[in-house]
């Protein structure tokens, strides 16, 4: 987006990176309804962040040819999954330190797909 107006050109110059950091959230389509109608009004009208978006869709596409289809190993797919069931945390309050564990949080496998 070209603009006379330096205020104009700023605020464009914004957006761009607004946009340009949401790409990969948009071309997933992984965004709220509005929030893709704002990169995508965007990319309409900004030929210099569609040739990007363009560029980077290219790449996930390569990516994802060239790495889709592979598995984890399953001794990493079961430490990972181990590891990931045994969250730690451990927070300075006024008595010290303090240790908290989880041992129930659910994990959606996405290994492979």
């Amino acid at each position: 987006m070209a603009s006379d107006d330096p205020v104009d050109e700023m605020d464009a110059e914004s957006e761009c990176t607004s946009v340009l950091r949401d790409v990969w959230l948009f071309l997933d389509n992984e965004m709220d309804a509005d929030s893709r109608a704002r990169v995508q009004h965007h990319l309409d009208e900004c030929s210099p962040c569609l040739a990007e978006a363009g560029l980077d869709r290219k790449l996930k596409q390569l990516l994802h040819r060239k790495c889709g289809g592979e598995r984890a190993p399953e001794h990493l797919r079961s430490r990972l999954h181990t590891t990931l069931n045994t969250v730690a945390v451990t927070t300075a309050g006024d008595g010290g330190i303090e240790r908290v564990t989880v041992e129930t949080l659910r994990v959606t496998e996405r290994f492979g797909k």
